[in-house]
C-alpha cells in the first residue's frame, strides 16, 4: 500500500491557498484500500481550520534550526544531508515513511526536506512579465529564480496549471517533461454552497460588471477605468464592482477615477469574505477580467459555476482555459475591452449562450475530476 502525505503550509490568500484547499478536499475523498494518507501542517491557521472541519491531522512544529538554516543561507546540499540528524522538523516527516509528499503552496519544504516530493509551480511571470514591480525587481526575480529552479532539481514532480505552464517550465529550467503534470485550477468549494441571495450585505446597483481582484498593477485595474471613461456616453448607467483588499495600487486606481470624474460608476467593496462571493457573482452582469498574469486564472472558474458570463484577456492560458464559454479581448486595447463590455450589456442572448456555456465548462471539470487526475498524477510520480 502506497502512503502519501500532504503537508499545508503557512496559509496565504489567493489562489494559492484555494489551491490548497482544492488539495486538501482530494486527500479527503481518496479511499484507504487505494492510498494510505497522512496530512501534516504547522501554523495554528490550520490547526484551527482542520479542526472545525473535523479533519485528522498531524502537527509539526517548525523548529528553530529549521528557521535558522534559511536566514544563514547554509548550503542546501548540507542541509539535507544533515538535518535528519538533529532537527525534529525533518525527522517528523522521515518518521512517517511516506513515498511522496505533496507541497500545494509551492514552498520551500518541497526540496529542504530529504524526500520524494511533488510540488505546484503556479505561475512563472516573473520571467515573462518582466516590467510589473511587483514581482520582477532584481531582487524579488532573483529570488524567485532560485526558488523555482530548486524546486525542479529536486522534486520528484512539479504540478503546473496548463499546457503553457508546462512548456514554461520546461523552456525556463530544462524540466524532465516527465515530471511535469498538469492539474488545472478549480472553482472553490465555497462558491457551491447555497446562499440566500437576499443575504448580500453590500448595497449594489441591480446591474454591474464584477471585477474581484486585489490592485497590483498587474490585475490591470486602469485598462477598465480608462475604458469606462470611453464607453459612459455610450452606457450612461454603467457600474463597476471591484472586490479585493487595498494593496498595491489602490490609491492611484482611486486617484484616477477621480480624475476622470468617475466616481459614479466605480463602487469598492475592499475585502469580501468568502461566504459572500457566489451571491456576487450571481447578481453580478458579467465578470471582466483584464488582468496581464496567467498561465490561468480562478475568477472565471467561479463565474462559470455561478452563472456570471466570462471576458478575460487573451494572455498565455487564458483562452485555453476559457474556451468558447467566454469573450477574450487584448489587455492593453481599451477599445477591444469597451467592445466586449457594450456587447454583454447590451446582447442579451449573448449572455444567455455564455451562462449556459460556463455552466458546461463548470460540469467538465470539477472537484471530483480533480480528485481522480491528482491521484493518478501521485500513482505515477511515486512509480517513476
Amino acid at each position: 500500500m502506497r502512503k502519501v502525505g500532504l503537508y499545508l503550509d503557512a496559509p496565504v490568500t489567493g489562489g494559492t491557498f484555494q489551491y490548497s484547499l482544492s488539495v486538501l478536499s482530494a486527500f479527503n475523498s481518496f479511499k484507504p484500500d487505494e492510498l494510505q494518507t497522512i496530512i501534516a501542517f504547522s501554523s495554528d491557521f490550520w490547526d484551527n481550520y482542520l479542526r472545525e472541519k473535523n479533519i485528522f491531522a498531524l502537527k509539526i512544529p517548525r523548529t528553530y534550526f529549521s528557521r535558522l538554516w534559511f536566514q544563514l543561507r547554509t548550503p542546501l546540499s548540507i542541509w539535507r544531508k544533515t538535518s535528519k540528524s538533529f532537527d525534529s522538523f525533518s525527522k517528523a516527516f522521515l518518521k512517517q515513511k511516506c513515498d511522496l509528499w505533496v507541497f500545494p503552496s509551492q514552498d520551500i519544504w518541497t526540496y529542504s526536506l530529504p524526500i520524494s516530493s511533488l510540488s505546484a509551480v503556479h505561475d512563472l511571470m516573473h520571467r515573462y512579465e518582466r516590467n510589473f514591480p511587483e514581482s520582477s525587481t532584481n531582487k524579488e526575480y532573483n529570488i524567485r529564480e532560485k526558488h523555482y529552479s530548486r524546486i525542479c532539481n529536486y522534486a520528484s514532480g512539479i504540478l503546473v496549471d496548463s499546457h503553457l505552464g508546462k512548456q514554461q517550465l520546461i523552456e525556463s529550467y530544462q524540466v524532465d517533461e516527465s515530471k511535469v503534470h498538469i492539474l488545472p485550477f478549480i472553482a472553490p468549494q465555497y462558491i457551491y454552497e447555497k446562499t440566500n441571495d437576499n443575504a448580500l450585505k453590500f448595497e449594489l446597483p441591480s446591474k454591474y460588471i464584477f471585477y474581484p481582484a486585489k490592485f497590483w498593477k498587474h490585475k490591470n485595474h486602469i485598462g477598465l477605468i480608462k475604458t469606462a471613461s470611453q464607453l459612459i456616453a455610450k452606457i450612461p448607467d454603467l457600474k463597476m464592482v471591484f472586490a479585493g483588499a487595498p494593496n498595491g495600487g489602490y490609491s492611484s486606481v482611486k486617484e484616477l477615477i477621480k480624475k476622470m470624474n468617475l466616481e459614479d460608476v466605480f463602487i469598492f467593496l475592499d475585502h469580501v469574505p468568502d461566504s459572500q462571493m457566489r451571491i456576487l457573482y450571481k447578481k453580478a452582469h458579467a465578470l471582466v477580467m483584464p488582468t496581464f498574469f496567467g498561465p490561468t486564472n480562478i475568477p472565471p472558474l467561479e463565474a462559470f459555476a455561478t452563472g456570471c458570463p466570462v471576458a478575460v484577456s487573451n494572455n498565455y492560458a487564458m483562452p485555453e482555459q476559457v474556451g468558447d464559454a467566454g469573450l477574450h479581448y487584448d489587455p492593453n486595447s481599451t477599445a477591444e475591452i469597451a467592445d466586449v463590455i457594450y456587447k454583454l450589456w447590451t446582447d442579451d442572448k449573448l449572455v444567455s449562450a455564455l451562462i449556459e456555456k460556463g455552466f458546461q465548462k463548470d460540469a467538465n471539470w470539477n472537484q471530483e475530476h480533480f480528485n481522480k487526475k491528482l491521484k493518478e498524477i501521485i500513482h505515477l510520480t511515486i512509480e517513476n
